[in-house]
């Protein structure tokens, strides 16, 4: 899948697009330059086809002295990473210094760049836009992304530029792609290294998507996957390896590409704000999780005890999603190696469960009549039936009542649990519906 990057100064409207290009209010919109500090990521469908978009606003570091350095850098890791860039600019306050040096970036990039003139609520303004054609980047786009007005047309020249992308990828269907993700310095290429060893005439390597993702094939020991590999595979220019920017850019192609997602903590610093934003790409993605606890080697108290408070402190970070495995490993020592491999095939075969409607009725039916909805203003919910949904990409599982509309969040969870106790979906997520009998 395509992913399209918004730079911009600060408070030029980048979360506002955002938000109008993905149909949520997920970004927080303020007159305060640098509010963005979640990282926003989403997906835009337009006319059938469906692009990614990542809101460059949420790494950027508030303070003075390295503001606009901090700026500078992720323009150059959205020109190494994204498929295209929309370069926003602010009609009211006109070109600015800023403005030309991130244009002079942008134009020795040979990446599609849209230049968007935001803020244009009139007329008039669009005469004021004119002064961007010194930027050298094409006829500007005039929009208002807190009206919607020209977003459209944005849309339309988008998905034109974006035709020579390819969304698919030339490998074969049908095997699964694990992705190895997880903050810089985590371990990501020492595990690659030690599940590829010495026999590297078993693996080939297959270019992804045209912005390099690497798939290796391993198909020894009686494993047959694919790798999604995020690690060392693409030029680093002058960008820091340790910008959160850069590896978050990084996982968001690898998680969309992938099946199961090896998820690399280094146990030396625990669990990280990082970390959680990965997951959450992660969850967000609905891709199967394998939690490995990495250079477990180099922790001194490795007793069971230290084991499960680590792995409590771990599923209390990611709750309510805790019911995926943990894995101690080394990728130095190779301890547990193999470990990883057998975890992520049999959570990959969990995403693939499918269970029988009549079974499914027997072990649900009588567990809901013990612990009904609630009821709400007098009136009783009665769950009749239930059914897996055939041909879905996660388990997904629908339920039939009589008022659907009342059955909320914490029911849906006490459900998803008892499926979970009695079939084995460890490491996937589920879809639970609810619908009018």
């Amino acid at each position: 899948m395509a992913l399209v990057a918004i730079v911009g100064r600060p408070n030029v409207g980048k979360s506002t697009l955002f938000n109008r290009l993905t149909k949520s209010r997920r970004a927080i919109v303020s007159e305060e330059a640098g509010t963005t500090r979640d990282r926003q990521y989403g997906k835009c469908e337009w006319n059938g086809k469906e692009f990614s978009v990542v809101d460059t606003g949420g790494w950027v570091v508030n303070s003075d002295d390295i503001f606009e350095e901090e700026i500078r850098k992720q323009v150059m890791v959205a020109t190494e990473e994204a498929d295209m860039v929309l370069f926003l600019v602010d009609a009211q306050n006109g070109l600015t210094d800023w403005d030309e040096d991130v244009a002079a970036i942008l134009r020795r990039s040979k990446l599609p760049v849209i230049l968007v003139v935001n803020k244009v609520d009139n007329n008039n303004q669009y005469y004021d836009a004119y002064e961007f054609y010194k930027l050298g980047l094409g006829d500007p786009q005039c929009i208002s992304s807190a009206s919607g007005s020209g977003t459209g047309d944005l849309l339309d020249l988008v998905l034109e530029k974006l035709q020579g992308v390819k969304d698919e990828d030339d490998i074969e269907d049908g095997i699964p792609r694990f992705a190895v993700v997880g903050r810089p310095n985590a371990g990501k290429s020492s595990i690659i290294n030690a599940f590829i060893g010495e026999d590297r005439h078993i693996v080939t390597d297959i270019a992804g998507t045209t912005r390099d993702s690497i798939y290796t094939r391993y198909d020894k020991f009686g494993f047959d996957f694919y790798l999604v590999d995020t690690a060392g595979i693409r030029r680093k220019n002058k960008v820091s390896e340790d910008l959160e920017f850069y590896s978050v850019m990084r996982s968001i192609r690898a998680i969309e590409n992938s099946d199961v997602c090896i998820l690399m903590i280094d146990a030396t610093r625990g669990i990280e704000t990082q970390d959680m934003n990965i997951f959450q790409l992660i969850q967000k993605n609905q891709k199967s999780l394998v939690v490995v606890v990495n250079k477990w080697d180099l922790v001194e108290d490795k007793s069971q005890t230290a084991v499960k408070f680590f792995e409590e402190a771990i599923r209390k970070r990611m709750a309510p999603f805790t019911d995926f495995p943990v894995v101690f490993a080394s990728a130095v020592t190779k301890q547990r190696i193999f470990k990883v491999l057998e975890t992520a095939k049999q959570v990959y075969l969990n995403r693939k469960v499918k269970i029988g409607t009549t079974k499914l009725n027997e072990v649900m039916l009588p567990l809901i009549e013990a612990t009904p909805p609630p009821s709400i203003k007098g009136k009783y919910i009665k769950i009749k039936y239930c059914s897996q949904i055939p041909d879905t990409q996660i388990p997904s599982f629908v339920f039939y009542a009589n008022l659907p509309q009342y059955i909320k969040e914490p029911y849906k969870r006490f459900l998803e649990n008892k499926i979970r106790e009695n079939w084995d979906l460890t490491g996937s997520p589920i879809n639970i519906f609810i619908r009018q009998k």
